[in-house]
């Protein structure tokens, strides 16, 4: 058992194995990416507790949820994302990828990348309240975001852009970005992989 706010509860690993036996794939994934990248665990907690429940109902649905999840999903918007693009039929995309340009100064983190030559971003209205800073309102984060997306195409990157209604037409997101990559060339900068969050600290209690 974990302590979390006081409360006494599973561990995360075999939370995050219950509920992927029992939720929708994409529910699955969601919580699943959230407590392995706020908690850290690994896939060999995973694969412990999917040992422990061989023999209980769904398991089958938890394996491939364990195969899928990832602690670089930074919210639930990005999971959602991973999921669509994998309906689509897309190879997986890197995350979190750090981006410089040739002189080493760092341009700014995307979302998403496809071979460090594509920049996928998932924009949620949302997105653009944690990017304030003191004193910034919604329309400076905006037009700071723009800057750094011309920063980018300057370099030569492709960017493609979806937002969450267009989580529903895989489609469509995978042919424009099946359209950048045609179109790609050789960007000036490059793309590196941002590190994990340290993983919270929890209270944990025998029975």
């Amino acid at each position: 058992m974990a302590v979390v706010d006081g409360h006494s509860l599973t561990l995360p690993a075999r939370t995050v194995i219950d509920l992927a036996r029992t939720l929708p794939f994409e529910q699955a994934v969601v919580v699943g990416d959230a407590a392995v990248r706020r908690f850290g665990i690994s896939r060999e907690d995973l694969d412990t507790e999917l040992a422990h429940a061989a023999r209980r109902h769904g398991v089958d649905a938890a394996r491939r949820v364990v195969r899928f999840v990832s602690g670089h999903s930074d919210s639930v918007g990005e999971s959602r994302s991973r999921v669509m693009l994998s309906s689509a039929g897309l190879p997986a995309p890197s995350q979190q990828g750090e981006v410089f340009e040739p002189g080493g100064r760092r341009i700014g983190r995307v979302d998403f990348h496809f071979g460090g030559i594509v920049l996928g971003e998932f924009d949620g209205r949302v997105k653009y309240g944690r990017l304030l800073k003191p004193g910034q309102s919604p329309g400076d984060a905006v037009f700071a975001e723009k800057q750094r997306e011309d920063a980018l195409r300057d370099l030569g990157f492709q960017v493609v852009r979806w937002t969450w209604d267009d989580l529903g037409s895989p489609g469509l997101v995978a042919e424009r970005v099946r359209r950048a990559v045609a179109r790609a060339g050789s960007p000036r900068g490059w793309v590196t992989q941002a590190p994990l969050p340290s993983a919270e600290r929890l209270t944990v209690r025998s029975l």
